[in-house]
């Protein structure tokens, strides 16, 4: 049967070549959207005719009535629109052309507004045009695309035929924009930065490398843009930012797509309290952007908790008195909690661990997490009055990680010893170190003010904001096992 149909397609493209129509036209211009055509027209009532002629173009989504009168559906990204197809208006030729289409075909129509008897906005068409000829199938027309695997491996379908996926990533377009008006508004410089680089770090995750034939070296797509924004403070810029893509080689899950877009914003002589309060700006900002109404408060400020207090509260585990790793795989274990791998975890591993298995699922309402020990935190500053702590917050909403921030540090002989830290814990097995880096010292030495660093996950916003379960919805194309 699906053959059949494609012949039939086939056949009616050839016959349309064969009567002389270009079936794939270079151009057609002067369209409008079919939601400002709405919008003009949003007071007619019931039967009222008007002389406002539009041009308007879309994919045939549904058609009723043959011979001499038939009223036809036609969808854009912004909406759907009656069409009316009159013979005595078209004359019969072009009325059958009309009629013979298939749904899915794109076409462009002139014609008058009204509103029909049911009150219904319609354009009467005088001049319709085939833009391009659809030679396979939509999606079945009542129950849309519904089948998840080929909703993500064929995005182009669910987006012809689910009208809530052309909302959700219309609703990404916005947040995005409104988180870039408020940074920009605020004097912040949106930059550029390497994705390919020789020496990947700013995170503490596993690269993918590639080879670079012409320098026959070793390159890495990149785990952050951290490193090469702080060189631009260094530089003077004082205020920057980018949204880009990362790449992390780990695993896939609701939470983690292996290329994934994050913000990074950095600000001179500010720290990780002045990055808080400016994240509650941002997010209150894309949260209006996004028309979000959940349950999840955006717009007061945001509950702030320790981070051993926080996996104390969960656990009942004091981290801060169990500082090497023997004394707190003896205290987990005496407490009850159960942590896969507890052997062969260092110190950081378990701690971060703990945080992420057993505090991060209970974190609903906006919190921030703040003062991370340093162990896991090589970029942050030591904490001014907190031994063994650092000035670092994560952000949580929806029982999930959505930002991380630090105080920067900016002494370049403890981001020395930081890195040297990192190759000691990589010697112990721990895979998601950072490497040290020469050349970034060396720019701390030029000497960097006092600055606030944060990373907003911003797929992970999107799901916060549209009340998505996995990130592969909100990623138009996730990366899928086979691809």
């Amino acid at each position: 049967m699906a053959d059949e149909l494609l012949a039939v397609r086939r056949e009616k493209l050839e016959r349309l070549r064969a009567e002389g129509v270009e079936p794939f036209p270079p151009e057609y211009p002067g369209v409008e959207p079919i939601a400002s055509v709405r919008a003009a027209h949003e007071d007619l009532e019931a039967g009222q005719e008007t002389e406002s002629r539009h041009r308007v173009a879309g994919r045939l989504a549904a058609r009723r009535g043959q011979g001499k009168m038939a009223f036809l559906d036609l969808v854009d990204r912004s909406g759907r629109i009656q069409l009316q197809a009159r013979a005595d208006v078209l004359g019969p030729e072009t009325m059958e052309r009309l009629l013979s289409l298939d749904l899915g075909d794109l076409i462009g129509v002139d014609g008058t507004a009204f509103a029909s008897r049911r009150g219904e906005l319609t354009l009467r068409v005088d001049d319709p045009t085939l833009l391009a000829k659809s030679l396979r199938p939509p999606p079945e027309k009542f129950h849309g695309l519904q089948d998840v695997e080929t909703r993500y491996r064929r995005r182009d379908l669910d987006l012809i035929a689910n009208e809530e996926t052309r909302e959700l990533f219309t609703a990404r377009a916005r947040i995005v924009t409104a988180i870039r008006r408020s940074l920009d508004e605020d004097g912040f410089l949106e930059v550029e930065t390497p994705v390919l680089q020789a020496l990947y770090g700013g995170a503490l995750a596993r690269p993918f490398t590639t080879h670079y034939e012409a320098l026959d070296q070793t390159m890495y797509l990149r785990i952050a843009t951290e490193l090469y924004l702080k060189r631009l403070i260094v530089g003077g810029l004082e205020r920057v930012y980018e949204i880009g893509k990362n790449f992390r080689n780990e695993g896939l899950s609701p939470k983690h797509n292996p290329e994934f877009t994050m913000l990074e914003w950095y600000e001179a002589y500010a720290d990780y309290g002045d990055a808080a309060d400016r994240l509650e700006k941002v997010v209150a900002a894309a949260a209006d952007a996004a028309g979000y109404s959940g349950e999840l408060d955006f717009r007061s400020r945001w509950r702030r908790v320790g981070f051993s207090e926080a996996i104390r509260e969960a656990t009942g585990v004091d981290i801060d008195a169990n500082r090497d790793r023997d004394a707190l795989v003896a205290a987990i274990r005496a407490a009850g909690v159960q942590l896969e791998g507890l052997d062969r975890l260092t110190w950081p591993q378990l701690v971060d661990d703990l945080l992420s298995k057993h505090v991060e699922p209970t974190l609903v309402q906006p919190t921030f997490v703040l003062d991370h020990p340093i162990e896991i935190s090589p970029f942050a500053k030591a904490h001014r009055s907190k031994p063994g702590a650092t000035e670092r917050f994560e952000a949580y909403a929806n029982g999930m990680e959505i930002a991380n921030a630090f105080t920067e540090l900016n002494d370049p002989d403890e981001q020395r010893a930081r890195f040297e830290a990192q190759v000691r814990y990589a010697a112990e097995g721990d895979e998601d170190t950072q490497p040290y880096d020469e050349g970034f010292v060396q720019s701390l030495e030029q000497g960097m003010p006092p600055t606030a660093g944060l990373g907003l996950g911003i797929d992970r916003l999107v799901m916060v904001l549209t009340g998505r379960d996995t990130i592969r919805d909100v990623v138009l194309f996730p990366a899928l096992r086979g691809n």
